[in-house]
């Protein structure tokens, strides 16, 4: 995970949190949180990218629409990096409580 760019981790997020997102889900949930458009020459070829490092898989609906879902490598590499980013932030969230 530690090679991903933020936006590729954003990615991952993303299509962990949905079932089987299409690429325009995808695209929509990262609009609502980056608050501006991505385009397409920025989403396909950077989830392209985490396809080929076996941490999302694509699947196909149709010709034109195809799926993605994060696979058990994806999982283990989310998990990881959560255990990481607690190890520096979970005293401060709870001490805010």
């Amino acid at each position: 995970m530690y090679d991903l760019t933020g936006f590729q981790r954003d990615l991952l997020y993303t299509i962990a949190g949905q079932d089987e997102p299409h690429g325009l889900a995808i695209k929509d949930e990262l609009e609502e949180y980056y608050e501006k458009e991505i385009h397409h020459g920025r989403l396909y070829p950077n989830l392209d990218e985490i396809v080929d490092k076996g941490l999302v898989e694509k699947g196909e609906l149709d010709r034109r629409t195809n799926y993605y879902t994060i696979t058990a490598r994806g999982r283990r590499e989310l998990e990881a990096r959560r255990e990481w980013e607690d190890q520096y932030v979970v005293e401060l969230l709870s001490e805010s409580e």
